[in-house]
């Protein structure tokens, strides 16, 4: 017999109110003559009566719950459009600028001083997103990239002189970091759910996978099948395009933190606690992926193969792709200083695979199998960092942290691609397979010390956790 509802007494049979139907205790045949035993949940004097349910199921798929969150497919898709062109740029500029100069050093000069630019020009345009809001800032900064990108399109096509080129290619440098831009907004519409922001951060981590993926093999078609400035000017497009539709998703913007009269500036990310060494952590690993990125080109090069060279490096972000959609579909356990330690780990053993497979067997499609396993590492241990970041970064200056993160990373990479090039000249191609290997262990005991440190901190000083824990 169903339990008799909350606004009912339950030691007696007697009603309150003359008119109120009543559940008896002894009897199926209720007292009103044409009241049934069970209320009707239409009763008014009867609240519903619901059997009880079972336990609520878990999602099918994490992500579909993810983007079941009003707003979320929107803003995702304005921000892959914008950020494909971010693996398209330097390749359209190098084959654009070569193939009109006949110059590679010329080219690779002018690529060089637009990565300098963004890693002095990207950290502040990241904290004017932080102060005024992604949508006022972002909009008029791409504004002024794409020009950028058509003044240099236009020196080149009509012989400008040299300076020309550097001037324009360094104005892309006030490009944002639309990955950032969209890991805030996970951060802020999953706050204080860390399983679905460990989710988000993976999704995140797999796209940018795929925009390298697609990227320069979309720019290199565009610039042979149409014209050589035809990836320089689709890409420019695209930028604009999905900045523009990112933005005007205004309901998912995380709001502007307001600072109040009299309170000093907030501290910039690198004096937070924790982070400087958090950086140098993401420097050790960029030298991972721009070493490889050499060695293996070298290596195609050296075995007659060097068209080859795209497609194998296509591998190994096609496995970073894959394990990171992977990873996000499983629930973490342990702290995050503890996973990224391990994340570490794996991948200081996987990059060996590579070394391994050139020195034992000299096979290209050997070396390809390597790099599709060794790639599975590099997925989880950027969206533990980037986990790691968002749990640190200052209250309002999530965009800036990121940023920051992020030209770590690519200074990184710049540094590992000289150390991988000079290893590659000088002790051959193979033996440049040995410079990530070296830096991935760097980077494995920069993340053990950083994680020490951090794990005795708080039974020192009693330091709150941060605001984006996670």
């Amino acid at each position: 017999m169903p339990e008799a509802p909350a606004d009912f007494p339950t030691t007696s049979t007697t009603p309150t109110t003359p008119t109120t139907p009543v559940v008896p205790t002894t009897s199926a045949t209720p007292t009103p003559p044409k009241t049934p035993a069970t209320p009707e949940p239409s009763s008014p004097a009867t609240p519903p009566q619901h059997p009880p349910r079972a336990r609520t199921r878990r999602p099918r798929n994490p992500y579909a719950r993810l983007f079941a969150i009003p707003g979320a497919t929107a803003f995702t898709v304005g921000n892959l459009i914008a950020r494909l062109p971010m693996g398209m740029f330097s390749v359209s500029a190098v084959i654009m600028i070569a193939g009109a100069r006949d110059s590679y050093a010329l080219a690779g000069a002018v690529t060089a001083t637009g990565l300098a630019a963004t890693a002095v020009v990207a950290p502040w345009t990241a904290r004017m997103v932080d102060r005024y809001g992604q949508a006022r800032i972002a909009v008029p900064a791409t504004a002024l990239a794409v020009l950028g990108s058509l003044s240099l399109l236009l020196c080149v096509r009509f012989g400008a002189p040299d300076w020309t080129l550097f001037a324009s290619y360094a104005a892309t440098a006030t490009t944002p970091n639309t990955g950032g831009m969209s890991r805030a907004r996970w951060s802020h519409l999953l706050r204080g759910e860390p399983d679905a922001l460990h989710t988000a951060n993976s999704f995140e981590q797999a796209a940018d996978e795929l925009c390298f993926m697609l990227g320069p093999v979309l720019a290199a078609f565009l610039c042979g099948a149409l014209f050589p400035q035809a990836g320089t000017l689709v890409g420019a497009v695209l930028l604009l395009t999905g900045v523009l539709l990112f933005a005007a998703q205004r309901t998912t913007e995380p709001p502007v933190r307001k600072r109040a009269a009299g309170t000093p500036r907030a501290k910039s990310p690198l004096r937070t606690r924790g982070m400087p060494a958090l950086l140098v952590v993401f420097l050790a690993t960029g030298a991972v992926f721009g070493a490889m990125e050499v060695a293996t080109i070298a290596y195609a090069d050296e075995r007659g193969h060097k068209a080859a060279a795209g497609v194998v490096l296509a591998l190994q972000a096609a496995g970073s792709c894959v394990a990171g959609l992977v990873y996000g579909a499983l629930r973490p356990s342990g702290s995050p200083d503890r996973r990224h330690v391990l994340c570490g780990v794996a991948m200081a053993v996987l990059m060996a695979l590579p070394l391994l497979a050139v020195t034992a067997t000299g096979s290209l499609v050997v070396l390809a199998g390597a790099l599709l396993v060794a790639g599975m590492a590099t997925a989880p241990t950027m969206v533990t960092g980037m986990t790691l970041v968002q749990r640190y970064a200052p209250e309002g200056q999530l965009n800036e942290a990121m940023t920051l993160a992020v030209t770590g990373l690519l200074g990184g990479i710049a540094g590992g691609a000289a150390a991988g090039g000079w290893t590659a000249e000088h002790m051959g191609p193979a033996a440049a397979y040995a410079v990530p290997v070296a830096a991935a262990l760097c980077a494995l005991l920069l993340s053990t010390a950083r994680a020490c440190a951090t794990s005795t901190r708080p039974r020192r000083s009693g330091r709150p956790r941060a605001p984006y824990g996670a």
